[in-house]
């Protein structure tokens, strides 16, 4: 036998190489033996999920936007982390809240709202909808065993068709059925075609599903991502006012959450003098991520000293310092996708200086001050333009702008955004940074609602190199930061048991501290 056909007989597809590291068998009696003897499938069927009217309802109002029209929510395909490894699997938000979906066992799935005669859809509205998906295969399939991928003997067992619509109210079907699902009788609506409306920049693969029917149907893909564009809003917009069942999950998130971070003062002492003392911090609060909820919320910002004068600081690899503060800005994610997002700015040492205390009263006071403006009817905007007024006001009496206080806050002046260069609040939810594809006139200049949820989270943040602050006020980072949800005549703070005047953070530490000891 030549070397050139020892070569080819020896190759082995790109696609076929994961086998070097799993070894598995080929034998056909590895094959029948491994589809042999398991015993039979017999989990009960489920109750209908809690959340499961209040998608229906969701998905009713999206109906009722788009009549006429067949609308494609995918969840997303999983990720690959490196090499043969995903990160774990999470929805899209749109479609995790028009389905009540959360966790890691859809990937792939695609929503997909198929057009009817009006009132002829599901409750009454003008859409069948269905839920493609990727169902667990036999255990006397192949892939049971073999797929490392979506395996159940590698990764567990997924939800059955029968199983995801006695607990959603959903009809369901193999995903296999998606593409016909997608592109049958696709077209111009002026040639009495059926639109098709994609949310995108969520798989790939549907989106070259859905684009290649619009070139075969000539459809125009210019004006069709207009059409997209207005669908990625919509779903946006649906979500600035929260239901009951959305309350509730929020309010599970800010107690789990508040419970973090008590792990984490009592950490602290840890963490004090430890070259990585931040990943201290970061992992105490991780764990009750794990524990109680799905994952983090975002990343978690454990910045002590100078690094919590940077706003985004995830990287947490500082020390931990007696004396510094510690800005921790963490939230637990629960199962179901929704987040808090909370901050508070800890004394390491247990105590706060004068200078500390100083700075935090005043990022205290402005707090207060937007809590005072937020009821229905206030325009989103007024929160932030009342925190920054007295940031600005304190900043004056420090002796620190460079021009008269009115011509700071105006649009012209604004140098007081060298300290607190944010935004007060954002709408919080099944995103931590939730309705963020909404049109300005329903987020920004939008008028507060009862059922909205977002934060109030004011700052200043005196870089250790900012040569335009007094040296005892530099490397100094202080943000205090709630979770809010208008009511019918004020506001409900979710993190109110939180501790937040300076005098109560200091209690409530060094208690957790004796309670240790």
């Amino acid at each position: 036998m030549t070397s050139e056909q020892t070569s080819a007989e020896d190759h082995q597809e790109l696609q076929d190489r994961g086998a070097n590291r799993s070894q598995r068998p080929t034998s056909e009696a590895f094959r029948a033996f491994m589809a042999s003897e398991w015993a039979a499938d017999e989990r009960p069927e489920p109750e209908r999920d809690e959340v499961a009217d209040y998608a229906a309802q969701r998905r009713r109002r999206v109906s009722e936007r788009f009549p006429g029209e067949r609308l494609v929510i995918p969840a997303g395909p999983l990720k690959v982390r490196s090499n043969d490894t995903d990160y774990r699997f999470r929805p899209h938000s749109a479609f995790a809240h028009l389905t009540g979906l959360g966790l890691d066992h859809e990937p792939h799935a695609t929503l997909v709202f198929e057009p009817t005669d009006p009132g002829e859809g599901d409750d009454g509205s003008d859409h069948l909808c269905t839920l493609y998906f990727k169902p667990t295969a036999g255990r006397d399939s192949e892939e049971f065993y073999a797929d490392a991928r979506y395996g159940a003997f590698w990764i567990g067992e997924r939800p059955t068709l029968k199983e995801f619509n006695a607990r959603l109210g959903l009809r369901t079907a193999p995903l296999d059925e998606l593409e016909t699902a997608v592109t049958k009788n696709a077209g111009a609506v002026e040639i009495g075609g059926t639109r098709i409306r994609l949310l995108r920049e969520v798989d790939l693969d549907v989106e070259a599903l859905v684009d290649t029917s619009r070139i075969n149907t000539g459809v125009d893909l210019e004006a069709s991502d207009s059409l997209d564009a207005e669908l990625t809003e919509f779903v946006s917009e649906i979500r600035l006012v929260k239901d009951e069942w959305e309350l509730d999950q929020l309010r599970g998130s800010a107690q789990a959450t508040m419970r973090g971070f008590a792990d984490v003062v009592a950490a602290l002492p840890s963490a004090v003098g430890h070259r990585r003392g931040e990943r201290i911090v970061e992992g105490a609060f991780f764990a009750r991520a794990r524990l109680e909820g799905n994952d983090l919320g975002y990343d978690t910002i454990a910045a002590s000293g100078n690094n919590a004068t940077v706003l985004h600081w995830i990287r947490n690899t500082g020390e931990v310092a007696d004396g510094d503060l510690l800005l921790l800005d963490a939230g637990v994610e629960a199962d179901s996708l929704y987040t808090a997002d909370i901050t508070r700015t800890l004394p390491v040492s247990g105590t706060f200086s004068e200078v500390q205390r100083r700075i935090y009263q005043a990022v205290l006071d402005a707090a207060d001050a937007a809590f005072d403006v937020v009821r229905p009817g206030v325009r989103f905007r007024e929160i932030h333009q009342a925190a920054v007024r007295v940031l600005a006001e304190r900043l004056d009496a420090w002796g620190l702008l460079p021009a008269p206080l009115e011509e700071v806050l105006s649009e012209s002046g604004q140098h007081h955004r060298r300290w607190m260069p944010h935004g007060t609040s954002h709408h919080l939810g099944i995103d931590v940074h939730d309705c963020a594809q909404a049109k300005r006139e329903l987020y920004l200049d939008g008028v507060l609602e009862e059922g909205m949820v977002f934060t109030i989270e004011p700052g200043l943040y005196f870089k250790k190199e900012d040569l335009a602050v007094p040296e005892e006020y530099r490397g100094i980072g202080v943000r205090i930061e709630d979770d809010v949800v208008v009511t019918a005549d004020g506001y409900e703070n979710l993190s109110r048991d939180l501790p937040r005047t300076p005098e109560a953070v200091e209690a409530w530490m060094q208690q957790i501290w004796a309670d240790r000891d």
